[in-house]
């Protein structure tokens, strides 16, 4: 109380203006602008600095010494792992006041207004970028670079081939920007350009030290349909798929499995296109050095079919030790065939070594040889005119091969398919895969050929017809084919003439039609050729020498007796009377 008595009026103090309330007034105005002056002035849609001043789970607060601080969600953050209390930071207005009069701000707008500048910059001055990898895509990964989302091809993570991205999802790591779409506002950032530098001088040491016949471990770092890859500790070699094995290799995965640890040759290397030929069956010895010294041409082994071409097949007898069977050799048939007409892959086989190269590492195979030759006793099967039955294999405008047996063929001619008809093309009278009979005409076992016939089954018909068609004779026809130079006719008594146009007019000088039947005096019979010559026109034709013999005469009324003397002069009456004039004419 005491201090309050000694406590000394303002002398300056107006009470008046407290009376009247003046004063309040203004000491109010003086004090709001005292305390605005002590603020940043601060806009809307402007980006600020700010300090982070709290941290949590959900929330970062930041204060860019304005009125109240702002709010920001720690999503926003992700890409800053190390973000601590203190930090300076980057913020966007978006409101000076919400609802709750709260100001509202964004750091990822903020990072978003100055993106571009710094990824165009990190791309111009080659810099190494924090990135933080969101998720999975196709073909890789989604990184949150600046607060924009940049594209993280798979085959830019890492210099290894990567099997599970899932491992990456949440991580920061750190890029390089590689390339920029200016107009889609495409980023695409890579890890492995990181590493590239020192792995490439990593390689040129790797490569300066290689030799030729040099073997090296490596591990299994990629598998192919055409090879291997294998990692020798920071360059990469291929071992092509043909040097895995000494024997025939369809799939990789077969030899080899990733990450395995294996033991290789170099085989070649480029220095320039840093390429290195590895090769894994070079580490053992050739198979064709361990094969059997007693093996010899003639002796009998067994294999398994690997390779099937139309030419022949491929057949392992041991590992890395192959032989051809060649298609010829399959069968003793001479007909073109395929091998897959008698192998397939994977078969098991019995054959028989025909030709055997040690130096060349080349043998031949035959399956056949383990028949018998059917041509070695061919004499004793098939003698001259036995009988058999034969399949068609194909036709020739001269004749039909058919097959007796497998490896015996033949030939009929076209000449020995019938006695009678005439067949212009064997299609005529078979086909392809029928049954034939047939009777061995001929043998020539040295070019492994049989002369054939069919017709020879059934007696000669032109021996009989030798008696029966005799010059003169009459005989009832019918005309079967039409042609310019005549027509065909079918006898009855069996076998077929032939009659020209001037042969074919009738007695009322009509000619002759397809399919009539009418009567034909047999002009020409020839044996040899099979050949007989008709005429209908002459079957009413007077004056003709020949008396007309018919195989069933027809009756007729008898021609009257000619009594006139020189109607029955003959040739051979001219003849005398003509020398005896001359005579008597020498004499007077």
């Amino acid at each position: 109380m005491t201090d309050l008595k000694n406590v000394q009026p303002l002398a300056d103090f107006n009470w008046d203006e407290f009376e009247n309330g003046s004063s309040l007034e203004v000491s109010k105005q003086e004090l709001e602008k005292a305390y605005d002056e002590t603020l940043n002035k601060v806009s809307e849609h402007q980006v600020v600095e700010g300090t982070v001043i709290s941290i949590d789970k959900k929330e970062v607060i930041v204060n860019i010494g304005y009125k109240s601080d702002g709010i920001i969600p720690a999503s926003e953050f992700r890409y800053n792992p190390d973000l601590k209390i203190g930090d300076k930071v980057e913020v966007y207005v978006e409101n000076q006041e919400d609802k709750k009069g709260q100001l509202v701000l964004s750091h990822k707008k903020a990072r978003l207004s100055k993106s571009w500048d710094l990824v165009n910059a990190a791309l111009e001055n080659e810099e190494v970028i924090q990135g933080y990898i969101k998720c999975r895509t196709k073909g890789g990964m989604i990184v949150d670079v600046f607060g924009i989302e940049a594209f993280l091809p798979g085959s830019q993570i890492d210099v290894h081939p990567i099997r599970d991205y899932d491992v990456f999802v949440g991580k920061t790591m750190e890029f390089k920007v590689v390339k920029i779409n200016q107009e889609f506002r495409n980023v695409v950032v890579s890890h492995k350009a990181l590493i590239e530098a020192e792995l490439e001088a990593q390689k040129k040491e790797i490569i300066s030290k290689l030799e030729k016949g040099q073997i090296l471990e490596g591990t299994v770092k990629n598998i192919t349909s055409y090879g291997v890859f294998v990692d020798l500790g920071g360059v990469d070699g291929l071992i092509h798929i043909t040097d895995l094995s000494w024997g025939r290799v369809s799939d990789p995965h077969e030899v080899v499995a990733l990450d395995q640890k294996i033991n290789v040759v170099i085989l070649d290397f480029d220095d320039e296109k840093k390429r290195i030929a590895l090769g894994l069956k070079q580490l053992t010895p050739h198979p064709w050095d361990a094969l059997d010294e007693n093996l010899k041409v003639g002796d009998h082994v067994k294999g398994k079919v690997v390779v099937i071409a139309d030419y022949g097949a491929f057949v392992e007898i041991a590992p890395g030790v192959e032989g051809l069977i060649h298609v010829s050799e399959m069968s003793w048939s001479q007909h073109l065939r395929s091998a897959q007409d008698f192998l397939h892959v994977g078969d098991e086989v019995e054959a028989v070594i025909l030709t055997l190269d040690r130096a060349e590492r080349k043998m031949s195979l035959g399956i056949k040889q383990l028949k018998e030759d059917p041509w070695e006793e061919i004499e004793v099967k098939y003698p001259v005119g036995s009988k058999h039955t034969a399949k068609v294999r194909n036709f020739t405008n001269f004749g039909i091969f058919v097959e007796l047996e497998e490896g015996v063929d033949g030939l009929i001619h076209i000449s020995d398919l019938s006695w009678t008809k005439k067949v212009k093309h064997p299609s005529e009278f078979t086909q392809v895969g029928a049954n034939i009979d047939v009777v061995v005409l001929e043998i020539d076992k040295e070019n492994r050929r049989l002369s054939l016939g069919h017709k020879q089954l059934e007696e000669n018909p032109w021996d009989k017809y030798e008696e029966i068609y005799t010059p003169g004779s009459i005989h009832t026809g019918k005309i079967t084919e039409m042609m310019d130079k005549g027509a065909v006719i079918t006898l009855n008594e069996g076998g077929e003439g032939f009659a020209t146009p001037k042969h074919l007019v009738k007695e009322d000088g009509t000619q002759a039609q397809l399919g009539e039947e009418l009567e034909f005096k047999v002009i020409e019979f020839v044996k040899e050729t099979k050949r007989i010559i008709l005429s209908h026109s002459r079957t009413f034709e007077a004056g003709t020498e020949e008396k007309p013999v018919r195989k069933h005469p027809v009756k007729k009324e008898a021609a009257p007796a000619i009594n006139n003397v020189a109607a029955t002069t003959t040739l051979g009456d001219l003849d005398t009377l003509a020398a005896l004039k001359a005579k008597m004419e020498k004499g007077e």
